[in-house]
């Protein structure tokens, strides 16, 4: 059992603070996805928890055990970097075998691990190659197979993928699935790319400016985004935003703007929007159907708009479109091609509709349905699809942006 712990976790650079008390607890097994822009604070986490970063303040622990002030040869970690960092001199074989001549392990010690690294990354053609003779994709191979060698209870990545063609990259994100899968060994992943997160997390991660944002499985964090920018940072293309208030009618809630008028479903939001409020709808681009070219929304609100322009795909095209100043992008399914200028007929699908509050970024839908927090587990709450739409009377509870921050911003 493998299991990482931490608590109040800070870095501190002189004045600055990159990481700011952070409390996480990740599963043994768990392949857990840190994701966020630069400097928000993720490989710094992952330093830290290699022991390649002093801690300035809080604990971390594995499987309970304190390892704050634990070398980080002796903290059963292996750590696989950006940069590969194999040694340009030694031939693969040599690489795999460097660290276990270092820690001084028996000759039938040593030859069973690597003998093991060989046959699960299959690296046997390339044992007497130097690096430089090696591919891109290869080299990311011999230095997993060097993290396998050691044998860790923690397995640590440093974008180790951000160098690679698209091509690659995509071949090696279902080696390291299948290879954490086939190892069942406890992973943190550090990426920027919230494609490799969505693609390899049991567990995401989001971070920001030194915080958690939110933390919870891939479909959790893509359907109940707890803020903004989390919404528009999971997604790609990310998610459409709209600036509005929300109006009242005959009982009911709208959001609305100069240009949209789009009904509230109680069954999304309960009772937390009132009359007058600022706020921000997030629709994403599958949820913006260009007529003809998707699946009708049953609860669809049409607007007519002109495409700018469009991206082909293939399988789908993305149309750039636009209502009063603000630029949406809609994805056509069965596409065909559009001409410059077109005029085209979009549904908006407000049964999938986003409402985040205007001053906070907080997600409106998250107060009032309460997903399950922190974990990953299914949302609770579940739209009935009655259809009906209800004027709240006043705001749920809110938490402060990243909820687990014990310094000031």
């Amino acid at each position: 059992m493998s299991t990482v712990s931490l608590k109040e976790l800070v870095k501190v650079y002189g004045r600055e603070i990159a990481v700011r008390g952070i409390d996480l607890e990740i599963p043994d097994k768990a392949l857990t996805v840190f994701v966020g822009p630069s400097g928000c604070g993720k490989s710094t986490t992952l330093r830290m928890i290699a022991g390649l970063e002093s801690i300035s303040h809080g604990e971390l622990r594995l499987d309970g055990r304190l390892i704050n002030d634990v070398p980080s040869r002796d903290r059963g970690v292996a750590m696989v970097f950006q940069s590969y960092a194999l040694y340009p001199h030694m031939t693969v074989r040599q690489n795999l075998e460097f660290s276990l001549k270092l820690a001084k392990l028996p000759a039938e010690e040593i030859e069973l691990r690597v003998a093991r690294a060989i046959g699960v990354l299959e690296l046997g053609p390339y044992l007497d190659r130097k690096p430089s003779q090696l591919s891109g994709g290869q080299r990311q191979r011999v230095a997993m197979g060097r993290a396998i060698c050691r044998e860790p209870q923690v397995f640590l990545f440093d974008e180790p993928l951000s160098n690679l063609d698209a091509k690659l990259r995509n071949q090696m994100r279902v080696e390291i699935k299948r290879l954490q899968r086939r190892l069942q060994v406890t992973t943190i992943y550090v990426t920027h790319d919230q494609i490799e997160a969505m693609t390899l997390a049991d567990i995401i991660v989001v971070m920001r400016d030194g915080i958690i944002e939110q933390t919870g499985s891939p479909l959790d964090v893509f359907e109940n985004p707890e803020n903004r920018f989390v919404a528009g940072f999971i997604g790609s293309p990310q998610m459409n935003f709209f600036d509005g208030v929300v109006g009242l009618s005959e009982g009911r809630a709208y959001f609305e703007n100069r240009h949209l008028r789009l009904p509230i479903m109680s069954t999304r939001f309960g009772d937390v929007v009132t009359g007058g409020e600022r706020v921000v709808a997030g629709f994403r681009p599958e949820d913006i159907v260009p007529e003809g070219h998707g699946v009708d929304p049953s609860h669809g609100i049409e607007l007519i708009s002109k495409v700018d322009f469009a991206e082909m795909l293939g399988n789908e095209t993305l149309l750039f479109s636009s209502v009063g100043d603000t630029e949406f992008i809609s994805r056509m399914q069965q596409p065909r091609l559009v001409e410059p200028d077109e005029t085209l007929a979009f549904r908006f699908n407000v049964e999938r509709m986003h409402l985040f509050d205007a001053e906070t970024g907080r997600s409106m839908r998250t107060a009032a349905n309460k997903p399950t927090e922190g974990g990953i587990h299914g949302f609770e709450g579940k739209p009935n699809g009655s259809g009906d739409y209800r004027v709240a009377s006043d705001r749920g509870d809110e938490r402060p942006r990243g909820g687990n921050s014990t310094l000031p911003r």
